[in-house]
């Protein structure tokens, strides 16, 4: 699943207009053209690099001015904005951190994510789930395929924009 499908799947889910995706690029702390928007949400060829239209740092920005955009600026016990975390070192971890972005940002339990993975025909055990949403360094950690977030971001689309 390359960076931009991410990226194309979670607008489609939320129906996040051009300027929407600008602002939340922006909070994150990447300004884009317009231009340069339509340029990573160009579909890319199956067998081209993860990261060829949007690098993991870029999609993580997105993610992180998601977070902004919904629930406002994390701050500490004295008031001070909390610089946002960038968690995706690897490729290995792109799916995890995106899942757990995700989850912060709408808010969810555990077991609305195991309700969209049900709506797109994918059951998986509290326990897998709970192994997924890990730090990396746990030793119960697992990593999460492309199967769990494709079928979580399809079951998100399925609850929020319906069966049509």
């Amino acid at each position: 699943m390359n960076n931009n499908d991410i990226l194309i799947r979670l607008r489609y889910t939320f129906d996040i207009k051009d300027s929407n995706m600008l602002d939340i690029f922006a909070l994150g702390g990447l300004p884009l053209t317009l231009e340069k928007l339509r340029v990573i949400l160009k579909k890319q060829e199956l067998d081209t690099d993860r990261d060829q239209a949007l690098s993991r740092e870029n999609l993580e920005r997105f993610l992180n001015g998601f977070i902004i955009s919904q629930r406002g600026v994390k701050r500490d016990k004295e008031g001070q904005e909390v610089p946002a975390t960038f968690d995706m070192t690897g490729d290995a971890l792109i799916n995890n951190v995106t899942i757990k972005k995700i989850k912060i940002t709408m808010t969810y339990t555990t077991d609305h994510l195991q309700d969209f993975l049900a709506q797109s025909g994918k059951t998986v055990s509290t326990s897998e789930l709970s192994a997924i949403l890990r730090n990396k360094n746990h030793r119960n950690y697992k990593p999460a395929g492309d199967q769990i977030l494709r079928n979580m971001l399809k079951g998100m689309a399925l609850d929020y924009r319906g069966k049509s």
